[in-house]
């Protein structure tokens, strides 16, 4: 069989439900084309404004399309329903006879789409894809036979990865259970066992290459800022066994933290705090076991409970040090870091198998395409 073409705008349709249920699983869309939990200021607004998502229905964001060059397109695949902004487009495949609502999604999970759509974005400042202009696409499909093959190819892919996501969260319970057990006993304040440290690049040996920034998830990670024309120098340095950390905390609810595991030093923005192990105490705590009590989301809701300002809120030195933390035995805690250590790689390798799946779409839809040429 031939190949088939129709225009996008005719296997689909708006559907703008909007929220009489009282959810409250407010979620937007990233870049990643995945659904998130918002990080929007949400209170105050009233959330019978917001649209319903529910299973198999789509959610489109035309903003910033030719900025980012990516079309910002997701599927909602959970039973229960979430809502998002008014902003964004929400939409079903109407044309089920024509194309399945995941090889539709499939479509979409490739940068040659993206690359379209930044070459259909306007010229404006934010460079948006208009709701018309993505209906005009025009889609080459093949029959609904071949689409459910290549459909079950990455249903099982997906599936094998959602497993190995799934172990993770256990890695995480066994962790959180270790530090449930060890807050039972007697807990310290962070004070009694940290110290600040202002030490800077002024000899310039540390260079843009080493420049650090922080991410979400409380890891170094290479800076997105612009350092090329910026004087290092007055940056800081973060040793082996070093933390460094944004003590704002407005609009994250959390402390963004990470600690420095590799032998090589490193330089983050004057900005960020740096702090280490008390010499005297580095035989009581280890800084990794440090580095897993900083990684739970108990840790966290404290720090905001902690944190205070205005315009934006800190975290302050002093309000860090009173944090208490509970200090069981070396071994204990040695065993608690290796859970956390272990956590870490096999969320990275999760994180690897995801984006292997989303490189393999394309190939998926091109042998799908193929098939009937």
């Amino acid at each position: 069989m031939a190949l088939t073409k129709y225009r996008l705008g005719d296997l689909i349709k708006v559907v703008d439900e909007r929220n009489s249920f009282g959810i409250t699983d407010f979620c937007g869309l990233n870049i990643a084309k995945e659904f998130m939990p918002t990080v929007a200021n949400i209170e105050g607004l009233d959330e019978r404004n917001y649209k319903v998502v529910r299973k198999g229905r789509f959610v489109f964001s035309g903003m910033q399309t030719g900025r980012d060059e990516c079309i910002r397109i997701g599927m909602y695949k959970l039973d229960n329903p979430i809502i998002v902004s008014p902003a964004y487009t929400t939409f079903e495949v109407e044309a089920t006879n024509i194309i399945l609502p995941l090889y539709f999604f499939m479509l979409f999970l490739s940068k040659e789409k993206d690359r379209m759509g930044w070459f259909y974005s306007d010229g404006s400042i934010r460079s948006n894809l208009d709701w018309d202009r993505f209906c005009d696409i025009e889609l080459s499909l093949p029959s609904l036979l071949v689409q459910q093959k290549y459909v079950d190819i990455y249903t099982a892919m997906v599936a094998n990865q959602k497993s190995y996501e799934r172990g993770l969260e256990d890695l995480k319970l066994v962790c959180d259970g270790h530090f449930d057990v060890a807050k039972k006993r007697k807990t310290f304040p962070l004070g009694n066992y940290i110290e600040s440290v202002d030490r800077r690049n002024a000899d310039g040996k540390l260079s843009v290459a080493n420049v650090k920034g922080i991410t979400n998830n409380k890891e170094f990670s290479e800076t997105k800022a612009d350092v090329g024309t910026t004087d290092l120098t007055k940056f800081k340095v973060v040793n082996n066994g070093e933390f460094a950390y944004n003590s704002r905390t407005d609009g994250r609810d959390m402390l963004v933290l990470a600690l420095n595991r590799s032998l090589k030093s490193i330089i983050v923005t004057f900005n960020y705090g740096v702090f280490r192990i008390r010499k005297e105490k580095q035989h009581e705590i280890l800084p990794e076991y440090l580095y897993a009590f900083f990684k739970r989301e108990e840790f966290d809701r404290r720090v905001r409970f902690c944190s205070w300002g205005s315009s934006q809120e800190l975290l302050s030195w002093g309000s860090l040090c009173d944090i208490h933390v509970p200090v069981p035995s070396i071994q204990e805690q040695q065993s608690i870091a290796c859970v956390m250590d272990m956590y870490i790689q096999r969320r990275s390798i999760n994180e690897h198998l995801k984006a292997q799946i989303k490189d393999i779409c394309p190939i998926l839809i091109k042998g799908s395409l193929e098939e009937e040429m």
